[in-house]
């Protein structure tokens, strides 16, 4: 598909960081399929992770570019071929590194918005600075948080009202729901970098000046935090997910994000062998590593439990051999499937035999499941996870939580955190099959097709993107 003369031109910027990326690629495919031109930036090794996607919409008669930018890891300390966050070996000690890169990126983003004048730039959260280059040159900038609009709304309302520092446990009033929350579940500054914290706070600050927000969500999931966002808080917010959807066939599900280690088609026909609702699928994101005692406690939880499940793993061989010594991986072989790394997530949630997600809370992978109508167990960490447990545990009811008290960070502490009976109590909750768990079935297959309707045409979210398309049209364009 050519330019056409008054076609719409978007540039989309995405973190380099699976939970990021994926997410705004499948936006600015959502973008080209309406007949937007869109050109995404990018580094070199981040490219690989979605060019074979592209090539297929390209040969759609999609017209979506890819920009590449170097990405400065020498500059700052980082050896070379560090471009994304999951290729960090030892991240307390390197993520600040690639949070000051980021940085770096500026001049590169100038100089193609003043070569290529778009008529609008989406660019993650992480890049503040966006906002100001965009506005020197008059092009529109829409910020990509990667949450819910309820997180959104949640971390407002904390930073205005901060809980007192006695208090273990409170009540958040004056949103739609009341919302019970615990201290030591609230981000803690001591583990975060000052690097990442004084990030976080220009993020914050960029967000009051930009020209609107991007919402990976749909509006009938949480219709009153929608509202509350734009109405209350007063921040312009479009509403255009779930942006998975996009992936309608088993090739764009098989092939988003990583090159999984299993074969897909044999994840698939062990899949198939299982009975429906009957397997727990496991993934706990990208970024969080779990120490030995709490992968251990998990297998033996996992065991105890007699359901079938797929657990992704990292490939990590000194902590493999501290956990797997007894023979685990042989006892469970038939009813347990261990994935190394990297999964094909939505081909795995979309399958009849998943009955459950076992989950770190990242927005994704939350939205993931309600698109697929998988309830879920919920296992927080860090930054807003501990929100959308909540949304999915309290406002929603799709979900039981593990069990989890104390945001961590992205590492773990030496402690395991959720001890076996635990887990094992959290997957019959959820697995078993009582009233409770059929009523959560009941709902999750409700918002699943809520979902589908809303990314139809007609739909809530295809209609706020139509909406969002119209008054970047009247924006006046950019010189040249």
């Amino acid at each position: 598909m050519g330019s056409e003369p008054h076609q719409l031109h978007a540039f989309f910027f995405p973190l380099m960081a699976q939970g990021h990326l994926l997410p705004i690629i499948d936006m600015a495919r959502l973008f080209a399929s309406r007949g937007i031109k869109v050109t995404i930036i990018t580094t070199p090794l981040n490219a690989p992770l979605f060019s074979n996607t592209i090539e297929r919409d390209n040969q759609l008669g999609l017209d979506i570019s890819v920009q590449l930018i170097p990405f400065p890891s020498e500059e700052v300390g980082l050896p070379q071929g560090c471009e994304n966050l999951s290729s960090l070996d030892n991240f307390s000690d390197m993520a600040p590194k690639f949070f000051k890169a980021l940085d770096l990126l500026q001049k590169p983003l100038e100089e193609l918005l003043q070569t290529h004048s778009p008529h609008c730039l989406v660019a993650d959260m992480f890049f503040p600075w966006a906002t100001d280059i965009a506005a020197k040159l008059g092009i529109p900038r829409l910020i990509f948080h990667g949450t819910s609009f309820f997180s959104l709304c949640l971390l407002d309302y904390l930073r205005r009202y901060p809980p007192h520092e006695n208090i273990e446990t409170f009540t958040v009033v004056g949103l739609p729901d009341q919302i019970e929350l615990r201290r030591y579940q609230l981000p803690d500054l001591s583990k975060t970098s000052s690097e990442l914290a004084n990030l976080l706070q220009r993020a914050r600050e960029s967000e009051e000046k930009t020209y609107g927000v991007l919402v990976n969500s749909f509006y009938e999931l949480e219709p009153g935090y929608a509202d509350y966002y734009r109405n209350v808080i007063g921040r312009k917010a479009w509403h255009i997910g779930p942006v998975s959807l996009r992936n309608r066939d088993i090739v764009d599900k098989a092939q988003r994000g990583n090159k999984a280690s299993i074969v897909n088609h044999a994840c698939l026909s062990w899949l198939d062998s299982k009975k429906p609702n009957s397997v727990l699928y496991l993934s706990f994101g990208s970024v969080a590593s779990f120490t030995a005692s709490q992968l251990f406690e998990i297998a033996i939880g996992l065991e105890s439990s007699g359901y079938s499940f797929i657990w992704v793993v990292k490939s990590n061989d000194e902590i493999e051999q501290r956990w797997m010594s007894d023979g685990f991986e042989e006892r469970i072989k038939g009813r347990g499937l261990l994935i190394r790394d990297w999964a094909p997530q939505v081909l795995i949630l979309d399958h009849p035999a998943v009955g459950g997600f076992m989950t770190h809370c990242g927005w994704n992978s939350t939205l993931e499941s309600v698109s697929a109508g998988v309830p879920m167990i919920t296992w927080p960490l860090f930054a807003e996870q501990f929100y959308n447990e909540k949304l999915v545990t309290q406002v929603l009811r799709v979900g039981v939580s593990a069990g989890v008290n104390e945001w961590s960070g992205f590492v773990g502490g030496e402690k395991a955190i959720v001890k076996r009976e635990d887990i094992e109590k959290a997957v019959e909750q959820l697995m078993g099959g009582g009233e409770e768990a059929e009523r959560m079935r009941t709902r999750a297959m409700e918002l699943k097709e809520m979902a589908r309707r809303a990314v139809e045409e007609g739909g809530s979210s295809y209609n706020d993107l139509t909406a969002l398309i119209e008054e970047i049209k009247l924006h006046p364009r950019p010189a040249v």
